[in-house]
């Protein structure tokens, strides 16, 4: 008998995971997977940041073998924590510009024509002179202030005085921005205070985006990304920067306010923003707006994917979290590593069961014990709600002028253009 269970699981992935959430384990389970310990073998492991850190750390890390893989690639923070994001996009525009790529094209101001999709920010206390410097240009302004390394909207505030990050430095036990090293570092970005609103409402978009490599780089958007509203009506008035139902979307943040619905969960999906746009705002400048989105994802991961540790025992399944301004320009806020897989709602636990499901079907081919020397490029049918977002294997094959075509007004670029044959926009840089 026993003979036979150990035939019976040999064939079976064998699976760990540190993060307790039904979603995962139910989709485990469906598969016929057979759950064992981190220390017995094991072929596929959904783990939590800090185990990833030491999966791969020199010290405590091990040798995996060609039937494991892993949900995070190594040093995936390059592009998860907010300072190293902008700090490898802000090297990704400057490489550009050497190359004298016509995609790091400025306008008369020194403003970048296509790449200009991350509010200004620098680093604290790395940055403070040049903070300061540029804060001057405009004191009006407003400034976010968040820690790299945290989530779910904690330690976050807002200013509007260089008072007040003085006050900040003193309540952090410091005398100087520029001598302290082991103070929690900080970003500190330009404020987008003209947030597109509906019904009154801040929102931002949850949208979900699969990397299966980084060399090639091949990536997947899923279909059935959502909004987060505010429950309290935006104002840009000063009185209320300390408010943060007005100004934060985080569920963390928002499920403790008054008006905070448990039915809904403040969510909408991004279809229903969608269709919400082309009645209001009509159906090609909506177009636009997602083909920019679409675009701004492709470059932050082409951004951080040289130094990128693209070990093929890898994939990830990032939150990417953009907000829209009342001129339909979106801008990147932040890309998180593990994003949430806890259910606010009914509909939220489906999204998220269904979000499992189909990574596992790109990351598994078939449910079965994985190899990670396949070539990563799983046929159509088995993407169900994702689809192809970039194959740069496919855009190197169609010629490297396409690019830049595209972000010149072929569906992508400010100008949105269309294509002659059918006269609606389309898109000529992912597929």
């Amino acid at each position: 008998m026993f003979l036979l269970a150990l035939w019976i699981m040999a064939g079976k992935v064998k699976w760990v995971t540190d993060i307790e959430k039904s979603v995962l384990i139910n989709n485990f389970e469906k598969r016929g997977w057979v759950q064992v310990t981190e220390n017995e073998d094991w072929n596929f492991y959904w783990m939590s940041v800090q185990t990833i850190r030491n999966v791969f750390s020199v010290e405590t890390g091990y040798r995996l073998s060609d039937d494991q893989i892993v949900n995070h690639f190594p040093n995936h923070y390059e592009l998860t924590r907010k300072d190293l994001m902008v700090k490898n996009i802000k090297r990704y525009r400057k490489e550009l510009e050497k190359e004298g790529s016509p995609l790091a094209e400025k306008d008369e101001n020194g403003k970048y024509l296509y790449l200009d999709f991350v509010p200004v920010t620098y680093m604290l206390p790395a940055d403070y002179n040049l903070f300061v410097e540029e804060f001057r240009k405009s004191p009006s302004s407003t400034w976010i202030m968040k820690p790299c390394g945290k989530a779910q909207g904690k330690g976050i505030f807002l200013i509007n005085k260089l008072s007040q990050i003085k006050k900040w430095s003193r309540d952090s036990k410091t005398s100087s921005f520029v001598t302290q090293s082991t103070k929690e570092a900080y970003v500190i970005s330009l404020y987008i205070n003209n947030p597109l609103l509906i019904g009154g409402r801040k929102f931002d978009l949850r949208l979900y985006v699969l990397v299966s490599t980084y060399r090639p780089l091949r990536c997947y958007m899923y279909k059935l990304g959502f909004c987060r509203f505010c429950t309290v009506k935006y104002t840009p008035s000063t009185s209320e920067l300390d408010n943060m139902f007005v100004h934060l979307t985080n569920v963390a943040i928002q499920k403790h306010g008054e008006d905070y619905n448990h039915i809904h969960g403040g969510k909408w999906t991004v279809s229903n923003l969608r269709l919400y746009l082309e009645s209001t705002r009509g159906k090609e400048v909506t177009s636009k707006l997602f083909d920019e989105i679409h675009w701004i994802i492709v470059q932050s991961l082409k951004a951080v994917a040289p130094v990128m540790n693209n070990d093929k025992h890898c994939f990830e399944c990032y939150g990417y979290d953009i907000i829209i301004d009342d001129k339909l320009k979106p801008w990147l806020i932040e890309v998180n590593a593990s994003p949430s897989l806890t259910s606010s709602t009914a509909n939220d636990r489906i999204l998220k069961y269904n979000l499992i499901n189909d990574t596992l079907n790109i990351a598994v081919p078939n449910g079965e014990i994985p190899d990670c020397k396949w070539n990563k490029s799983p046929p159509k049918e088995v993407l169900g709600n994702y689809e192809i977002l970039y194959d740069e294997e496919l855009a190197q094959g169609d010629g490297a002028d396409r690019e830049l075509r595209s972000r010149q007004g072929q569906s992508l670029g400010p100008k949105g253009g269309r294509s002659r044959d059918s006269g609606r926009t389309v898109l000529t840089t992912w597929k």
